[in-house]
């Protein structure tokens, strides 16, 4: 179930073979931290739009990285049955040849996950690399000229490539050709980066892998060498080098190629940290970003958007999150007359999950959102007809009913439900808002303002003009009016647009300057004409 660069490479034919023929993958990450405080109003707002939202959430994602991945692939039996492989994937930036990676830790992300049992120790040593087209190509065209290096890295740490180097070069003074030694308890990509760095700085020296954590080196003549260097079988050529630093990139591609429907759960900064981490840095356009998703996956499902409706549309209870979602579908009998849900059944390898709840665990979360995809998707097909659902649904049958939820992910605090990856977002509508006037008081700021509502309601707050504010909130609270009816300096009143909006103000104080010229004009011309 938990995949680190030691045994990945190994693990990727098998990956494969599961993907290509599975009904739907889904997916889920944990990250480093999720919104930067580097910069001033980077929280997420009700006032924002998705492009707004888009621009706040890209500067967070190109600070933080990835911990954890998770993978579930949901593969369809003959009967009415999904079988489930679930799997964990610690990552970690490579370091192979490009310039070193930096990123930013959240502390009280880094807690939380922490409180949940996250291995960090896994995610620094035994982390999978991976890169963006971006970095592979200046991998591509370091490995041309022969001027990659090896940066300070978690795999090839400097006291194992130190200690390689010392016990080579001792043995190579008093070595002859064709002597051989062998490096012992060379661990993952150590394997790798121990021959690379031992050719790059002997002329004189071969490495072959020799298995079980070990390399064989041997002392060979300059002639020697470049024909060894030449020899398909030599285990350190660039492709295998390129393969090897791509990692996890090479999976993230055989998902891309797949084209299989993607299920997650409020999965917008998923997808930004896709593209950004495995296929190409976050583009600046909104819309050139959900283009390029679509492309990459032609069908999302964020199951958050799928168990909004089964809430408006069933006797579901108002949970909020995924394990308590997933609980409720499983105990609850909320279609007594329809056929049952289909079987989800963990593979042999992934038990623990049945045993065990691993809430915030990124292999466990992936398996929950799948899971909930199919049982919402089952309940949506029974209620969307009245004839009899068959026996045994097929997955296009539930894909079917979730057609309109189809590349909608969900959009939290915003001025829209969800974004739309395939066309048009809807226009942003915003609930009530309240209009804060200010009178003598001075300097006050939006954060100030917050300060002094925050105990009542969370309120999101935006300047309207010197003197004015306006807060919005999901949870409208008309104490608020009332507790602030006799303050000396804030008065509170429901927003107007046509009467608190600066444009129709200067729209009305120039109607009306215009109307009064106007006037005057007409009776200066009367009064000339008497």
């Amino acid at each position: 179930m938990e995949v680190g660069a030691e045994e990945f490479a190994s693990c990727l034919p098998l990956l494969k073979s599961r993907i290509l023929p599975a009904a739907f993958v889904a997916l889920d990450m944990e990250f480093t931290g999720l919104h930067s405080t580097f910069l001033e109003n980077n929280e997420p707002s009700l006032f924002d739009s998705p492009a707004e939202r888009y621009v706040k959430a890209r500067q967070s994602v190109q600070r933080f990285t990835l911990v954890q991945l998770g993978l579930a692939i949901f593969s369809k039996e003959d009967s009415n049955k999904y079988v489930v492989h679930s799997y964990n994937f610690f990552l970690f930036p490579s370091t192979l040849g490009i310039r070193d990676v930096e990123f930013t830790l959240s502390a009280s992300s880094i807690r939380f996950l922490s409180h949940y049992g996250i291995d960090y120790n896994k995610f620094l040593k035994d982390g999978i690399p991976y890169m963006n087209e971006v970095q592979e190509k200046i991998l591509r065209q370091h490995l041309s000229a022969g001027t990659w290096q090896v940066c300070s890295t978690n795999y090839a740490d400097k006291d194992v490539l130190k200690k390689a180097i010392d016990e080579v070069t001792s043995w190579i003074a008093t070595a002859k050709e064709e002597d051989t030694m062998v490096l012992q308890d060379l661990n993952g990509y150590h394997m790798l980066e121990v021959q690379l760095v031992l050719r790059q700085a002997l002329e004189n020296v071969w490495t072959e892998p020799l298995g079980d954590k070990k390399v064989m080196v041997k002392k060979v003549s300059p002639e020697c060498r470049q024909l060894l260097e030449n020899s398909s079988y030599d285990q350190c050529q660039k492709k295998l080098i390129l393969l090897s630093a791509r990692g996890f990139t090479n999976l993230f591609q055989i998902l891309v190629k797949a084209k299989k429907p993607l299920v997650g759960h409020n999965m917008l900064m998923d997808l930004m940290h896709l593209h950004d981490k495995f296929y190409r840095p976050l583009p600046e356009s909104y819309e050139e970003f959900k283009r390029n998703i679509h492309n990459l996956f032609p069908v999302i499902i964020d199951t958050k958007t799928v168990t909004k409706s089964v809430q408006k549309k069933c006797l579901f209870p108002r949970v909020s999150s995924l394990l308590e979602v997933y609980a409720v579908l499983c105990s609850s009998n909320l279609n007594p007359k329809g056929p049952p849900c289909p079987v989800i059944a963990l593979a042999s390898g992934c038990s623990r999950y049945a045993e065990k709840k691993s809430p915030h665990e990124a292999g466990y979360d992936a398996f929950l959102c799948g899971s909930v995809l199919l049982m919402s998707a089952h309940l949506l097909l029974c209620r969307s007809t009245d004839d009899a659902v068959e026996a045994e649904p097929s997955f296009s049958q539930y894909l079917t009913v979730l057609a309109e939820h189809m590349n909608k992910v969900n959009f939290i605090r915003g001025g829209v439900s969800s974004i739309n990856f395939s066309g048009e977002d809807a226009p942003c509508h915003h609930p009530p808002a309240l209009v804060v006037h200010v009178r003598g008081w001075p300097g006050l700021t939006e954060r100030q303002i917050y300060q002094e509502f925050k105990a009542r309601c969370r309120f999101d707050v935006r300047r309207l003009s010197k003197n004015q504010f306006i807060l919005l909130s999901n949870k409208y609270k008309q104490l608020v009016l009332r507790d602030y009816r006799h303050h000396p300096h804030l008065q509170v009143s429901v927003y107007r647009h046509w009467r608190h909006s600066p444009n129709v103000n200067c729209l009305l104080q120039i109607s009306g300057i215009v109307a009064l010229w106007s006037l005057l004009a007409f009776a200066l011309g009367g009064a000339h004409s008497c």
